[in-house]
């Protein structure tokens, strides 16, 4: 058999091995080893029920040194001994030193804030599923992947399905999605799926939750549909979008016990609609992701006297936006923003580049329209952007003089003092637009000394220093930077503090609910709530799948849980790639791998030829021969002291794994993945 096809299979073999143990022992540095299959002979054990002896009570654990043998035996005073050993084992890798938990494996404690409130409270007396029950998906105590589920009886009705991006120790992962196996049993009940607003973290992963959920009917307004089905062409194998168009003032009825009255509310994207939910119980509000604008760009303000209304009608819960409930004051006007970028406009003297987020399509018009004031041709980079911008202008939100836009090939017909360009990837992202113009990878466009650069966005948190890179190149290139730091360019699309309480003055619910924030800001806001006269005892701060009973008077969490747990998508795969897989991939990133080749006849345990080892990402082959020297010793001697006759190949290859693991950590300080090969002659 050819050398590599027989470790290609071996390292498929081991994987597959790794992958079928259970995630409750993920927490070591790398894939738990499988028990040895046999020790060698001469040793004694008793044997389990598949065949294989365990290591004896007297004898002790392997990589424990030998003097301290004896306390490991069976007393009480033992066990205790052993206990605290496993415990430490668990968050240590296996050589000792600590290795980052994958925020996939964190554990999030129980929230002290509701104790008491979890199982029915006594002297309520409720029929089976005679509660109206609602939960998160995704949202709560972060931000991004948000869905949210009401239930009453046999009814379902969902409330969007965005998607998250990862953290940095996330390698490889492209994004996460909500965990719905909850609804992929109940998706005959579902009624409907509401889509708030057409931000990634809210229709993100509809492509891969559509057929999971049954393919609900979808009601959504016309921007955010359009935003969708575009993003439905990317993937050809999904049925056709079942969606209706709503708007402000529509009324949905949703099965026999749900109906939704659509309102608008204020965002950085317009066809925002708020949600105004009747139940059995009583009535819901989903405010959306929102902001009061007083002059909001391409929209209308809100309608305060329609929010009283609904106040007068009654909300039993009110499910708030958290996202700026740490921020004092009131959201800024995109009025205030425009204003600001004019004076930019006026002292620039180069070309400008902004950059932004593809969605903020209000921006771009402000943008627009500033530079047909200055006399400025403008270009649109990035694909994101420039499909966004193609729906906007053709259902009127985005207004463009005709003449007004060029393509990137006639950028160089202009002075550059005539020319906007807005791009992608004010975030920092290497292979996005703003970040190959500063690097000088754009076919068509350069920045130079003298041109203006414009952060029209916040930052996300974790692209700090990615963003912080871009502006000290932009500096070192000579170019004039401005961003939301030094002026009022970019307002977000949440509510602050001021604008909070008016929400909680017009709506007067009974329970406040907050979502679309971590943690903090969901209590900062129930913060708020208590002191607009909220009790706290109706403020309720839950976790993502925590499932929330409401009846007119009363509520508590029932005593389950749904799944919430991260599902990851990395290219074609969705939930494919697990702890085992990640923490495979943090291992390689951090210390490499070593793989050795050996061949072995397994009959008389003799070595046919010196071992062979690849290394990737842990040392330089050339410059450390002393160190492969003494690693094929080492090999050599754990084989040659297999005195087991076939030799049990599993248990040789584990035995070589631990001890040059063991080795190398002893001399580099470092745990590469050790990948033995064994080829049999």
């Amino acid at each position: 058999m050819h050398l590599f096809t027989v470790f290609v299979e071996e390292m498929t073999e081991q994987q597959n091995n790794e992958e079928q143990r259970p995630t409750a022992r993920l927490t070591a540095s790398r894939p738990e080893q499988r028990p040895p299959a046999g020790p060698p002979a001469g040793r004694t054990g008793r044997q389990d029920p598949r065949g294989r002896r365990s290591r004896p009570m007297s004898a002790a654990p392997r990589g424990i040194n030998a003097p301290h043998m004896g306390k490991y035996q069976g007393s009480q005073g033992d066990q205790t001994e052993r206990s605290s050993l496993t415990r430490r084992s668990r968050s240590r890798n296996r050589f000792g030193a600590r290795r980052n938990r994958l925020a996939s494996e964190r554990k999030l404690p129980t929230t002290q804030l509701h104790h008491g409130k979890i199982g029915v409270p006594e002297g309520v007396s409720v029929e089976q599923d005679g509660t109206l029950k609602i939960f998160a998906l995704g949202g709560l105590g972060e931000i991004g992947k948000n869905m949210y589920v009401l239930e009453y009886k046999d009814d379902i009705i969902v409330i969007d399905a965005g998607i998250m991006f990862p953290q940095d120790n996330m390698p490889g992962i492209d994004f996460i999605i909500p965990n719905t196996a909850y609804l992929h049993e109940k998706k005959a009940n579902i009624r409907g799926l509401i889509l708030t607003h057409g931000h990634m973290d809210h229709i993100g992963a509809v492509p891969y939750l559509q057929e999971k959920i049954g393919n609900p009917d979808i009601y959504t307004a016309q921007l955010t549909y359009k935003i969708l089905e575009k993003r439905h062409l990317e993937f050809p194998h999904l049925p056709k979008l079942n969606a209706e168009i709503v708007k402000h003032g529509d009324i949905v009825k949703l099965g026999d016990h749900f109906t939704v009255e659509f309102f608008h509310m204020n965002h950085n994207i317009p066809d925002d609609l708020g949600l105004f939910i009747s139940t059995p119980v009583g009535n819901v509000i989903h405010t959306a992701d929102f902001k009061f604008d007083p002059a909001p760009v391409n929209d209308t303000p809100v309608d305060f006297e329609q929010l009283r209304a609904f106040g007068d009608r009654g909300v039993l819960a009110l499910m708030c936006d958290s996202t700026n409930a740490e921020d004092e004051g009131h959201s800024i006007s995109e009025q205030t923003i425009y204003e600001n970028m004019d004076l930019i406009f006026q002292e620039a003297t180069g070309m400008i580049l902004v950059g932004t987020f593809s969605s903020m399509i209000n921006r771009i018009q402000q943008l627009v329209q500033l530079s047909e004031k200055h006399g400025r041709k403008v270009v649109f980079d990035g694909y994101s952007l420039k499909s966004n911008v193609e729906i906007a202008k053709e259902m009127g939100y985005i207004k463009i003089a005709k003449g007004t836009q060029i393509s990137m090939e006639q950028v160089d017909d202009y002075p550059r003092q005539q020319v906007t360009v807005i791009a992608t990837g004010a975030q920092g992202q290497e292979a996005a637009s703003l970040m190959r113009i500063v690097n000088k990878e754009h076919r068509f466009l350069q920045a130079q000394q003298g041109d203006t650069v414009i952060f029209s966005s916040s930052v996300i948190p974790g692209n700090e220093r990615s963003v912080q890179y871009l502006k000290d190149m932009l500096y070192r290139g000579g170019l004039r930077v401005y961003h939301y730091q030094m002026m009022d360019i970019h307002a977000g699309g949440h509510a602050k503090q001021e604008d909070l309480k008016q929400i909680l003055e017009l709506l007067r619910p009974k329970f406040l609910i907050p979502h679309h924030g971590q943690y903090s800001m969901m209590v900062t806001l129930g913060d708020l709530g208590k002191k607009m006269g909220i009790p706290e005892k109706n403020i309720i701060i839950g976790d993502n799948g925590q499932i929330m009973h409401f009846t007119p008077e009363q509520w508590w969490f029932d005593k389950k849980s749904h799944p919430a747990n991260y599902v990851m998508v990395d290219g074609l795969g969705i939930g494919d790639v697990g702890n085992v897989v990640l923490r495979d991939r943090q291992v390689l990133a951090e210390d490499g791998m070593m793989t050795i080749i050996t061949v072995v006849d397994p009959r008389t345990g003799q070595i046919r030829n010196s071992p062979d080892i690849i290394s990737r990402g842990f040392i330089y082959l050339k410059d450390n021969k002393e160190l492969l020297s003494q690693v094929r010793k080492r090999i050599r001697h754990i084989i040659e002291s297999e005195k087991q006759r076939p030799m049990n190949l599993v248990y040789l290859k584990d035995n070589i794994r631990e001890e040059i693991g063991r080795f190398l950590f002893q001399k580099t300080e470092r745990r590469p993945m050790v990948l033995p090969v064994i080829i049999e002659v």
